[in-house]
């Protein structure tokens, strides 16, 4: 059996904490993306009430594993095409199935957050930082591009101007100038990170978690298609939303007491 390299622990409070632990950097090898990937499909067949994915420390999580982009044949070589197209796929199904989860998921970043480190934190729906955190994709220094989903989500959270200049620099960016630019949501020193990130994961999973995950669903797919399109997948899901139990007990306790005092069940 493989070393354990992603932990998952279910909290008593609905929070899931997910923890990469591949010392020494925490580099996403590609078992480490196997693990990944499948830790996270089993959150989304199986959610608890919100996610939180969190590092070591030092390092949220420092790239991909770089040894595994020098040819096994020749030394002196880059893997071929056919190779790079497999470690692609490894990060496209792990980040994905990190992002596809339908509940909130929070990326505690303590340290560094480069590369493939940055891009799992983009695929999280919110990014609360260290103090000392340092964010980049600095692949372009490697004379490669990001392969994980770089140029996408980040472009889509900062801007294309923005992730223009981090991708085609590879610099990386303090805390401050993070969050002044809106890679990050929350700058906190760095003994509170884990503490601030389990803290809104609890409070988020106290509420109504299943139409918390819908209008996930409605942002992030809506995003991708046209407007009208868009609209019509909100209208979609705006009705799917009245089947759950939630949407009766929040309806009956605003009636009842004014908003603000449902108790939710998460179903």
């Amino acid at each position: 059996m493989p070393q354990p390299l992603v932990l998952v622990e279910r909290r008593a409070d609905g929070v899931a904490v997910l923890r990469l632990e591949n010392p020494k950097v925490n580099a996403l090898s590609a078992e480490l993306l196997r693990q990944l990937a499948a830790a996270a499909e089993a959150l989304r067949a199986n959610p608890p009430g919100a996610v939180v994915v969190t590092g070591g420390d030092r390092i949220f999580a420092a790239g991909a594993e770089i040894t595994e982009f020098r040819s096994a044949e020749s030394p002196h070589d880059v893997i071929t095409r056919a190779e790079a197209e497999l470690i692609g796929q490894l990060f496209l199904r792990a980040l994905n199935a990190v992002a596809d989860i339908p509940r909130a998921t929070i990326a505690a970043i303590s340290g560094f957050a480069l590369g493939g480190g940055c891009e799992l934190a983009l695929a999280c729906d919110f990014r609360i930082a260290s103090e000392k955190a340092r964010l980049g994709q600095p692949e372009i220094l490697l004379g490669i591009i990001p392969g994980g989903g770089g140029t996408q989500r980040l472009a889509r959270l900062v801007g294309p101007a923005r992730a223009k200049d981090l991708i085609f620099s590879g610099r990386q960016v303090r805390a401050d100038e993070a969050l002044a630019m809106g890679l990050v949501d929350e700058v906190v020193p760095p003994d509170e990170v884990l503490s601030r990130a389990l803290d809104r994961a609890s409070a988020l999973a106290s509420g109504a978690v299943v139409a918390q995950g819908l209008a996930k669903r409605a942002i992030d797919r809506g995003l991708d298609i046209t407007l009208n399109g868009g609209l019509d997948l909100e209208q979609q899901l705006f009705a799917d939303v009245f089947l759950t139990e939630d949407a009766r007990i929040g309806v009956q306790s605003f009636l009842d007491h004014g908003p603000g005092n449902a108790t939710f069940r998460g179903r």
